[in-house]
């Protein structure tokens, strides 16, 4: 019993540690996901509306 505890214990620090150093890149990941992609302004706008013409002709 007291090698299961011992175990779990391991376990649970070695999860909080992997929990604690990944935590900053998902928050990264997340941020960065919201604003990916070609923006529709400019010639981010002049690549959409040229790509989208060459796909229907």
């Amino acid at each position: 019993m007291s090698t299961l505890l011992t175990s779990a214990t391991i376990a649970f620090r070695m999860f909080l540690l992997a929990t604690m150093l990944m935590a900053p890149v998902g928050a990264m990941a997340y941020s960065k996901a919201t604003t990916l992609g070609i923006g529709k302004q400019g010639a981010g706008l002049v690549l959409f509306v040229t790509l989208q013409r060459q796909s229907m002709s």
